[in-house]
């Protein structure tokens, strides 16, 4: 089972950019978006519903903003679009699908690079994700959360972490939330399973030459539950074309719906 995540920067955008071309040469079986940036009264064209898939969009009530979707290969019994905080879901930030006991989601969590309200709004959310995962983990079924969490985790997921150590997604809180979803609650994150290499970037920014000297940051997760990491086999980050400021993150699983 393939399971890709990628934030779009805006789904037009990447629709111009060949990102419609390439899933079917992809072949995955479930593809998780965020930051649509388009309502989806906008996405009715076929292009933003590519055959062999169902789709599934979760916009924000804003026009232009965040936004969450699923493309499934198998249909799904159930699908869940919100995560239960109010300006969250009103911001289009969390989508679910559900097969038998296997439920994966594509979050979008807030950046707070905009100033400290966003930052204490980013803050809500990672403590009412934290308390919503432990429910998860706790349900006896297997999750895999693909997720822009806007945080690099560790000093090998971002090129300049010792001037970024005071900025929104590299903070010492930001961090310590990771780590508490790894180390205290268990979850695990699929990519270092089987990649343990630094400088591994899914997020380049647009300023300078970032791209270009692969100065990143590593923020676009899948996390699954412990009885799933003897399934993670392998995972990439697909850099050959860019459809976005962001990279496919993508993981192969020995799943089967």
């Amino acid at each position: 089972m393939l399971i890709v995540t990628l934030n779009l920067n805006g789904i037009r955008s990447a629709q111009r950019k060949g990102f419609f071309d390439w899933l079917p040469e992809l072949n995955a079986d479930v593809i998780c978006l965020q930051e649509l940036k388009a309502q989806t009264d906008q996405l009715q064209s076929p292009m933003f519903h590519p055959e062999g898939y169902h789709c599934f969009y979760r916009s924000a009530v804003k026009k232009g903003y965040s936004g969450v979707a699923m493309y499934t290969r198998q249909k799904p019994d159930q699908v869940i679009e919100t995560m239960g905080l109010s300006q969250a879901d009103d911001e289009g930030r969390y989508i679910e699908c559900v097969f038998g006991q296997l439920h994966i989601v594509s979050i979008y969590l807030p950046s707070g690079t905009s100033g400290p309200e966003r930052q204490a709004f980013k803050y809500e959310c990672m403590d009412f994700l934290r308390q919503k995962m432990q429910d998860q983990l706790g349900s006896g079924e297997d999750y895999i959360l693909c997720a822009d969490w806007n945080i690099a985790h560790t000093k090998k997921d971002i090129r300049n972490w010792q001037s970024n150590q005071k900025n929104s997604g590299f903070l010492p809180e930001e961090r310590a939330w990771l780590d508490s979803l790894y180390q205290d609650d268990g979850w695990i994150d699929a990519y270092r399973v089987v990649n343990q290499e630094p400088y591994q970037f899914s997020w380049w920014s647009n300023r300078g030459r970032a791209w270009t000297n692969n100065v990143g940051w590593r923020i676009d997760y899948q996390l699954v539950n412990p009885a799933l990491k003897n399934r993670i086999k392998t995972a990439e980050i697909y850099k050959e074309q860019r459809f976005s400021d962001h990279s496919p993150v993508l993981i192969h699983y020995d799943y089967a719906f």
